[in-house]
């Protein structure tokens, strides 16, 4: 039995994962990603494919234009954390930011999203 308004059809929810693949709806991704409820950015990221120790500041700026206010960023299979000077550009627009391991970032945004809140999701995927 249906409880809730399946009104997710028109914005980008992930469908599915692996651990070299994104769903978005119907839509398989490889590779970085970040994406809001509206808005695709694939190859995001390129410096750190594989790697969380390739990411750059700007990189993460790049979330800023999305009207996000909060940043959920997956990083593999486990949490981990990027060095303390990459957030900057984030704290300076005033976005939220969490990282968490893959299966926990991908959850977190759908149930986000979801709620029609501003969240976007950046995606490293472990070489």
């Amino acid at each position: 039995m249906k409880l809730y308004l399946d009104n997710l059809s028109s914005i980008n929810v992930i469908s599915g994962y692996g651990e070299d693949h994104v769903m978005v709806g119907k839509e398989r991704h490889e590779g970085n990603l970040l994406l809001s409820a509206n808005r695709i950015v694939t190859d995001w990221a390129p410096e750190a494919r594989g790697s969380l120790e390739g990411l750059r500041a700007e990189d993460l700026a790049e979330a800023t234009g999305l009207g996000a206010e909060i940043l959920i960023v997956g990083t593999g299979k486990r949490q981990r954390f990027p060095q303390p000077t990459l957030l900057r550009p984030l704290i300076e627009a005033r976005i939220g930011f969490e990282f968490m391991d893959f299966a926990a970032a991908c959850r977190t945004y759908n149930i986000l999203v979801g709620e029609s809140r501003a969240v976007a999701l950046a995606l490293i995927y472990e070489g």
